[in-house]
């Protein structure tokens, strides 16, 4: 039996405790964002080195072997230890903060990080743009971004595993229309006038799949079809230049950047709203972390942003998400038109 290492690698000691909190080496690799194969190579690697089995594999269960039950309590220490002194670290020499805004011209994120870099204005928090709360997860946990905006609900729940997140708002859906289109000259659009129409929601985007999974929950029981797979659009002007050739409503938010001979107008009966929250990986310690999570509290109330109208339409999903969370999140408060 080989002697055992004296410095076992932090990034083995992850794997294992991964796997031995989720029991499942699938669930474990999606939490740690690496490849299945990957992720089973280090635990071996760590048996290896510490000359001990860790789990009993069979091809229905994996459990902790006693010696895997006495690694846990060790390992889980030096990975506190770890991530303390790398946040300590941080927060001393305050490096940027990298924050995913999705894409330019959504305007809750930009808010929140405006109002956040005034609030510590010596730390420097860095705008990036992933297009999607799916695709920045990945990033998040692999320590590439620090925080990003979306739908939490809609994410993998291996994923969510390894994330905090605080609600932000409701944001009231839209529908973008061709400025020709019979619906265009409404000031707002009544879901049922949507029967039968073809809705752009992003299928086929890998990075957005929190987007899309929403729009199917809105779409189901109402005669709306969900648009195939477009080509993946990069930029502003592409992404016009194929909606435009495609001519398909979109289904956006209302404060949805304005798009050229398109008009977004909002939908109504229900008002379907897109939940917002600032999402982080758990164990973040940063000083513009705080600031963001301030500035999103200050918005929110001060703009009604988690209040939502009597009317209001939410998946089931994200309803068991939110409700977990902060007291009085969730009023609702009469529409408005």
């Amino acid at each position: 039996m080989p002697a055992p290492a004296a410095h076992p690698d932090p990034r083995l000691l992850r794997a294992f405790v991964a796997v031995a909190e989720e029991l499942h080496f699938t669930r474990a690799a999606a939490r740690l964002y690496v490849a299945q194969q990957a992720l089973s190579r280090d635990v071996r690697r760590l048996e290896r080195e510490l000359g001990a089995e860790l789990f009993l594999r069979t091809t229905r269960q994996v459990t902790l072997t006693p010696d895997g039950e006495r690694l846990l309590p060790h390992a889980r220490r030096v990975l506190a230890a770890q991530d303390d002194l790398l946040a300590a670290f941080a927060a001393g020499q305050a490096r940027p903060l990298l924050v995913d805004l999705n894409f330019q011209g959504l305007v809750t994120g930009h808010r929140v990080l405006h109002r956040a870099r005034e609030l510590v204005a010596d730390c420097e928090l860095m705008a990036r743009y992933e297009s999607g709360l799916t695709g920045a997860a990945g990033e998040l946990l692999a320590g590439r971004l620090d925080v990003s905006f979306g739908r939490f609900a809609g994410l993998d729940p291996a994923l969510r595993s390894g994330l905090a997140h605080q609600p932000v708002r409701y944001e009231p859906m839209a529908v973008v229309l061709p400025e020709d289109h019979p619906l265009a000259g409404l000031p707002e659009v009544p879901l049922a006038a949507l029967a039968g129409e073809t809705v752009y929601a992003g299928a086929g985007n890998p990075r957005t799949r929190e987007w899309t999974g929403l729009a199917c929950a809105l779409f189901e029981g109402r005669g709306i079809r969900l648009a195939a797979p477009l080509p993946l659009a990069v930029g502003d002007e592409e992404f016009e230049r194929i909606m435009a050739k495609n001519r398909n409503p979109v289904l956006a938010v209302v404060d949805f950047p304005a798009m050229t001979r398109r008009v977004c107008r909002p939908l109504v009966s229900p008002v379907p709203l897109s939940p917002v929250s600032l999402v982080w990986r758990k164990g973040l310690a940063h000083p513009g972390l705080d600031a963001l999570r301030t500035a999103a509290r200050e918005l929110a109330e001060a703009e009604g942003w988690l209040r939502r109208p009597d009317d209001g339409w939410l998946p089931a999903a994200d309803e068991g998400v939110l409700n977990a969370g902060e007291p009085g999140r969730g009023t609702r408060t009469p529409a408005r038109r």
